[in-house]
């Protein structure tokens, strides 16, 4: 008998043979990953999850580096004319616009990778959970009758001077400013997030705190920062009205009645001397049911705002009923993201109609 010949020598795979052999894997989760949801749908829905969970960090939040980088720009470039504004705006919102451009780029071969991507911006730019946290503060605080606590706490809603604020009064600036930010802080950014992704959710952002820093009228800021505050009324044209018209929806979980909400909203939105804060808040004092309006005092600055609603003025229970409130549009509103992400028929419809919309506000409110 012949012996049988030896076994053959092991041979080095090499980086070609490796390839051959993981191509099956790779194409499986390859496969795995094209049946996942629009990256962009499952990104936005996972940072709506991330906030509700973590809120906003208490030091090193993206957004306060932003801002603090803007400031620094800010005293570089400064001048009383509306041109230095428009080059500080264009800076700014045109360096965050980059750096998500460049976070989708990176990411466009990996579905997996793009939704990581997306949560993580959708969860530095929500506020949605630190509003609702800050609206709650204030109910206990004025349920404990400790107006000095109360009106400390106003500064981190609000800036209106709250050192000669009763209860009322009090209770009136929280539940407006929960109104008008729940379209600020959670309905814009998961819009623009849907339409526009990684630099929508950024560029969005980057634009409502140069309106917050810049955009209010004063000596300093009436030319410089008009820019800020005519690109921030464009960026929320849309979003502010998708707001109220949730408002609308969800107004029975607070004992309201969508017929008067809606009615509230179409008589009394416009009344406001924002173009978008009105339809927030006419749309939770009709849901509410009741006033929202007055004077508001800004440091040597007297406004008097139109009355909305029909109702009473609020009072410390309705601090936890606008908190409810927009709590359910904040959630209505991740949910119409999700569709506009996903490209189905409605959502084609709600972006066709944004971005129309964003077109008309352009050009009426930025010339």
């Amino acid at each position: 008998m012949t012996a049988a010949p030896p076994p053959p020598e092991p041979r080095a795979v090499g980086f070609a043979g490796w390839v051959r052999c993981a191509a099956p894997t790779s194409r499986a989760l390859g496969s795995a990953a094209s049946r996942l949801p629009a990256p962009r749908a499952l990104g936005l829905l996972a940072g709506v999850a991330l906030d509700a969970v973590f809120a906003d960090p208490r030091r090193g939040h993206p957004v306060a580096l932003f801002g603090r980088a803007a400031a620094a720009l800010e005293r570089r470039l400064y001048g009383d004319a509306k041109a230095y504004g428009v080059a500080h705006t264009a800076l700014c919102v045109g360096a965050v616009a980059v750096v998500g451009v460049a976070a989708e780029r990176a990411t466009r071969r990996s579905p997996l990778a793009r939704a990581a991507v997306t949560a993580a911006a959708t969860w530095a730019v929500l506020g949605g959970t630190s509003l609702a946290r800050e609206g709650v503060a204030m109910a206990e605080a004025l349920e404990a009758d400790d107006l000095p606590r109360a009106r400390a706490r106003l500064s981190h809603l609000c800036g209106r001077d709250p050192s000669e604020l009763e209860a009322a009064e009090l209770a009136r600036a929280t539940v407006e400013s929960v109104a008008e930010n729940t379209s600020d802080a959670v309905v814009a950014p998961l819009l623009w997030g849907a339409v526009a992704g990684v630099p929508g959710l950024l560029a969005y952002r980057a634009v409502n705190t140069l309106d917050a820093m810049v955009g209010h009228r004063s000596p300093r800021y009436e030319r410089f920062g008009w820019a800020a505050a005519r690109l921030d009324d464009a960026a929320n044209l849309v979003p502010a009205r998708a707001a109220g018209a949730l408002a609308v929806l969800a107004s029975p979980l607070v004992g309201g009645s969508p017929r008067r909400t809606a009615r509230v909203l179409a008589r009394d939105g416009h009344r406001h001397p924002s173009p978008n804060a009105g339809r927030c808040e006419s749309a939770f004092a009709g849901a509410l049911g009741v006033t929202l309006g007055g004077v508001n005092v800004y440091g040597s600055r007297v406004e008097h705002r139109p009355e909305m609603g029909d109702g009473r003025k609020p009072d410390v229970s309705d601090i936890r009923r606008s908190v409810r409130l927009a709590r359910a549009v904040s959630l209505a509103a991740a949910g119409v993201a999700a569709a506009v992400a996903m490209r189905s028929t409605a959502g084609s419809a709600v972006r066709s109609a944004m971005r129309s919309a964003m077109r008309f506000a352009v050009r009426s409110n930025c010339r």
